[in-house]
């Protein structure tokens, strides 16, 4: 665990610090072990070397901001420690397979490297439960017609099971690359479970307008879904490490165990998909399950 604790400080300060061109020996110096080991380390969990992720996770960066600002790309190259916007150019056209000027143009999906976290809750120790059960809510949210652009996955049931069969980073960076595009109600990293002949099947994608008619990546598949109501089982912010668990598995069996029939409603899973929201720290976890 302690190993695992280190990367996480040492991926956060990269995140910190790609501005001011970030080395090895200044993240040694960072986290308190030399170089060799924090490389070592680095490698064994995150499975890829600690330089690759650093570079690649810098020209993330600078695809975020190319893509949502107006800055200058010359002056954001500079900003990332390149000598010219053709030096940038070169670097990220190998990366993305398109310019950086294409890119913000279009804003097409390309294969981002996101901020990786390595640091989960261990489920299996004892901990103190502090979710309280008088927090879960039912409300109901109307969702207009819009178009998903994601993986469905029949050999999975749930968010764990998926990533047994796809690549999570591949996967997580080309979602990442589409935040300006996406819609505003179904946002990138919106998964969740489409019923099929009663059984569940799970996707991971992003909500995109009904007009959206920009690429696909391979893998990735486009649907329309109409407009419909849904009714949202939800628990607001908690704490990732010591209550995600608990605070999933309540939500769940709300969800899934409800009668709509108690607001006037029935089930319209058959048209359109049921959604996971999930993000603790923002608003928490919902289970988005389509009425009518």
């Amino acid at each position: 665990m302690r190993n695992v604790e280190a990367v996480q400080q040492m991926i956060d300060w990269m995140e910190e610090n790609f501005e001011n061109n970030p080395s090895l020996p200044a993240l040694s110096q960072a986290v308190g072990y030399s170089p060799w080991y924090c490389s070592c380390m680095f490698h064994d969990i995150v499975g890829m070397t600690l330089k690759s992720y650093m570079t690649k996770r810098r020209l993330s960066r600078i695809a975020e901001e190319i893509r949502d600002t107006d800055e200058r790309i010359l002056d954001i190259a500079v900003k990332y420690g390149f000598s010219s916007q053709e030096a940038l150019t070169r670097v990220f056209k190998t990366e993305f397979a398109c310019t950086p000027a294409t890119y913000r143009r279009q804003k097409r999906p390309i294969p981002m490297t996101v901020h990786k976290h390595v640091l989960f809750p261990n489920y299996d120790e004892k901990r103190i439960t502090t979710m309280e059960k008088t927090r879960l809510g039912v409300r109901v949210e109307h969702i207009p017609a819009h178009k998903y652009l994601g993986i469905r996955e029949e050999k999975a049931e749930n968010y764990g099971e998926f990533w047994k069969y796809h690549d999570c980073d591949a996967v997580c960076g080309f979602v990442t690359s589409m935040e300006k595009s996406a819609h505003p109600i179904v946002t990138p990293h919106t998964a969740g479970w489409i019923m099929k002949d009663g059984k569940k099947i799970y996707f991971y994608g992003t909500g995109v307008p009904l007009d959206y008619a920009g690429e696909i990546p391979a893998g990735f598949e486009l649907y329309e879904i109409p407009a419909s109501d849904y009714l949202v089982f939800s628990y607001p912010c908690f704490d990732f490490m010591s209550e995600n668990a608990e605070v999933m598995n309540a939500v769940e069996e709300l969800a899934f165990g409800y009668d709509p029939s108690e607001k006037g409603y029935r089930w319209n899973e058959e048209a359109c998909p049921i959604y996971q929201r999930h993000c603790p720290e923002k608003f928490g976890y919902e289970i988005v399950r389509p009425v009518r």
